[in-house]
C-alpha cells in the first residue's frame, strides 16, 4: 500500500514545487531566482526542493510547461463556451482571451518572463514555439469556419491572418505587462479588434 501511494505523493509534491516556483518567478523574476525563494514559497526546506529538482532549470522548464498548458486551456475554454453556431462570437471570445487584462496580469507576466529563456534553452524554445502554433491553430479554425459559413470575408488566408493576430497579441501584451502608459489594455484590445474587423469584413466584431 505504501509503495502504491508513493508515486502519487511524489507527483503532488512536484506539482506543489512547480506552483511555488511559478509564484516566486512572478514575484522576483528569473534573474534573481534562488532555491531559497522556491522553498519559502512552498513552505519546505531547500533540501526538499533539490531532492525533487537537483537542477533549477528543470524546475523552471516545468513551470513554463504548466503555464503554457493552463493558458491554452483557458483560450480553448473561451472559444468552446461561445455559441457554436456563431463564428463571430467565437472569434470575439478568442480575441478577448488573448491580451492581459491588467499590467500585473500573473499568467501573461509569467509567460513573458519564461519566454526569455527560449533564446538559451531548446526546451523553452520548444514550449514557446508550441504555444504560438497552437494559438495559430485556434484562430485558423475560427476564421475558416467563419469564411466557410459566409460570415467572414477574409483579406488573406486564414492561417496568415491567424499568425498576424497572435503576433499582435504578443506584441501588445508585452507592452501591457511592461507598464507602457501609451498602450493600456483597453486601447490594445480596441486596436486588435479593429484589425480583426478589417481582415474579416465583419464590422460588428
Amino acid at each position: 500500500m505504501g509503495k502504491a501511494g508513493r508515486p502519487r505523493n511524489q507527483t503532488a509534491r512536484r506539482q506543489a514545487l512547480v506552483s511555488a516556483a511559478g509564484r516566486a518567478i512572478a514575484e522576483r523574476g528569473l534573474e534573481g531566482l534562488r532555491i531559497k525563494d522556491i522553498a519559502d514559497a512552498a513552505g519546505v526546506s531547500q533540501g526538499s526542493v533539490l531532492y525533487y529538482y537537483p537542477e533549477l532549470d528543470d524546475l523552471v522548464l516545468e513551470v513554463h510547461r504548466g503555464a503554457v498548458e493552463s493558458y491554452l486551456a483557458s483560450r480553448q475554454r473561451a472559444y468552446d463556451e461561445a455559441p457554436a453556431g456563431d463564428p463571430a462570437a467565437r472569434l470575439r471570445a478568442l480575441l478577448h482571451s488573448g491580451l492581459p487584462s491588467l499590467t500585473d496580469d500573473p499568467v501573461h507576466g509569467l509567460l513573458y518572463e519564461l519566454h526569455r529563456r527560449a533564446g538559451r534553452s531548446p526546451g523553452h524554445a520548444e514550449l514557446m514555439t508550441s504555444l504560438f502554433a497552437r494559438e495559430v491553430a485556434l484562430y485558423t479554425t475560427a476564421l475558416e469556419v467563419g469564411a466557410a459559413t459566409g460570415v467572414f470575408t477574409l483579406a488573406a488566408s486564414a492561417q496568415d491572418l491567424a499568425h498576424s493576430l497572435v503576433a499582435l497579441e504578443d506584441g501588445y501584451g508585452l507592452h501591457i505587462v511592461s507598464h507602457n502608459a501609451a498602450l493600456r489594455p483597453d486601447r490594445a484590445r480596441e486596436l486588435i479588434m479593429a484589425h480583426a474587423r478589417a481582415v474579416t469584413g465583419r464590422a460588428d466584431l
